[in-house]
């Protein structure tokens, strides 16, 4: 791995985003309206959108990198752009790296927003610090782009990379705790939502919401982080040059 290659291809997947402006759009607003249609939804309902708002606010950025790294680093390759670059120095690690820092750069605003809307604008009240539910908001962000570049090592399209979905996005929906405490399923279903890495981000968001603090907030939150390591790593072993 190449510090020097790394960073030029982040700075040249920023480039190209800031051409998208549908992308841009859809990191940086999209989680903001989610979050504001679920509290809209629930106004009339006292302490509903404080209950499930810091839930939610770990599920919409991870669901929204998760689609648009997967896509768009499946568009890479089935463009032969990827195949291009690795005529060059610039190696699997250098490549998933640099993408994994312009997409985190990404997640980091993406969070800041999505925070400061759901408290300034929905009213979500938080006991803990802010910057924590912040921190929380960004390190799920980046395991949601990790993910999605593991998946578009594996898929062929760009159909293909959504229908991973259910397979690694829907199951951490319904057992990471959103719709029922995670200590009251059934042995077998806590068991499971136990590896899924999107548990701990709403077990850390939720310790943040309830004015926990320590390693209540930072356990689950580097477990988070160490799930995003490891299909980092997993995603520059499996890359493909290009789509068969």
């Amino acid at each position: 791995m190449n510090l020097t290659r790394t960073f030029a291809t982040s700075g040249r997947v920023l480039r190209q985003l800031s051409h998208d402006h549908r992308s841009i759009a859809l990191m940086l607003v999209a989680p903001s309206l989610l979050v504001g249609l679920f509290a809209w939804l629930f106004s009339d309902q006292e302490g509903v959108f404080d209950q499930f708002g810091g839930a939610i606010l770990a599920l919409f950025p991870f669901v929204v990198m998760f689609l648009i790294t997967s896509i768009t680093t499946l568009r890479e390759r089935r463009s032969g752009t990827l195949e291009r670059l690795m005529t060059t120095p610039i190696g699997k690690a250098d490549f998933i790296l640099g993408y994994a820092l312009a997409f985190g750069l990404m997640a980091t605003l993406q969070a800041i927003i999505t925070v400061t809307f759901a408290v300034a604008v929905c009213g979500l009240e938080v006991e803990g610090p802010i910057w924590q539910l912040g921190l929380v908001a960004v390190v799920d962000a980046i395991l949601g782009t990790a993910l999605g570049l593991l998946a578009s090592a594996f898929a062929r399209t760009e159909f293909q990379a959504v229908q991973f979905m259910p397979v690694l996005v829907f199951p951490q929906i319904i057992l990471g705790g959103l719709f029922m405490p995670r200590d009251q399923m059934p042995d077998v279903l806590h068991a499971i939502s136990d590896w899924l890495p999107l548990s701990y981000a709403i077990d850390a968001i939720n310790a943040v919401t309830a004015g926990d603090e320590g390693w209540d907030v930072y356990r689950p939150l580097l477990v988070v982080a160490a799930f995003a390591v490891g299909a980092l790593i997993l995603a520059s072993l499996t890359l493909r040059r290009r789509t068969p």
